[in-house]
């Protein structure tokens, strides 16, 4: 099987559901499979920690899911254009894999959600994309053959999936939304397979 790992922070649920979206996208490409993971909270006081298991939810990522990942799908909501620091913190702690190079050349895919229309959608899934493009992966956005990219009126941009969730996130994932977050998971899955080594 073709491992696609979805690893994503949510803080309020929305991002949570575009995962969902993600691998559901990942699973409809026979021979693959999602394995979702997600990240701890951070917090500015040294003496809080977070539990080694979550209380719900996919479990925490460690360096395992990405070294034996093929392909990698980050998510997190926006937090002044950048990335949230709870995926930035673990994005961090993989200088192991970027010095065995093992991420070097599998594909990868970004998505965000943000609070507002314009609230830096594209400029968090780039701030996500930096940290990958380090590690030597391929980046995978939406091309415009995608007809729902041009049609949406909320979330969705070239670069990754992305959603709208309004300021008190209380908008659902529209249509538009969920198709790019499915075509976003089935577009990495699919590259992911032709990039496999053809066993010998």
């Amino acid at each position: 099987m073709t491992r696609i790992l979805v690893l994503y922070y949510s803080r309020h649920g929305s991002v949570r559901r575009m995962a969902d979206l993600v691998a559901r996208g990942v699973a409809s490409v026979p021979g693959c499979e999602a394995v979702v993971r997600t990240v701890p909270e951070v917090s500015p006081l040294p003496e809080a920690s977070a539990p080694a298991i979550p209380e719900s939810g996919p479990p925490y990522a460690d360096l395992d899911d990405l070294r034996h990942c093929d392909g990698l799908i980050l998510g997190s909501p926006t937090r002044f254009g950048h990335m949230a620091a709870p995926l930035k913190h673990f994005l961090e702690t993989t200088t192991p894999l970027w010095l065995a190079g093992a991420l070097a050349g599998k594909p990868a895919g970004v998505f965000t959600s943000t609070g507002t229309l314009h609230g830096g959608q594209e400029a968090t899934l780039l701030s996500m994309s930096v940290p990958l493009w380090h590690h030597g992966m391929l980046l995978v956005g939406i091309p415009y053959t995608e007809p729902t990219l041009t049609t949406t009126a909320s979330g969705g941009t070239p670069y990754g999936a992305s959603h709208l969730a309004g300021a008190r996130n209380d908008r659902p994932v529209s249509a538009e939304e969920k198709s790019l977050c499915l075509a976003l998971g089935e577009r990495v899955a699919r590259i992911a397979q032709r990039l496999a080594p053809t066993p010998t």
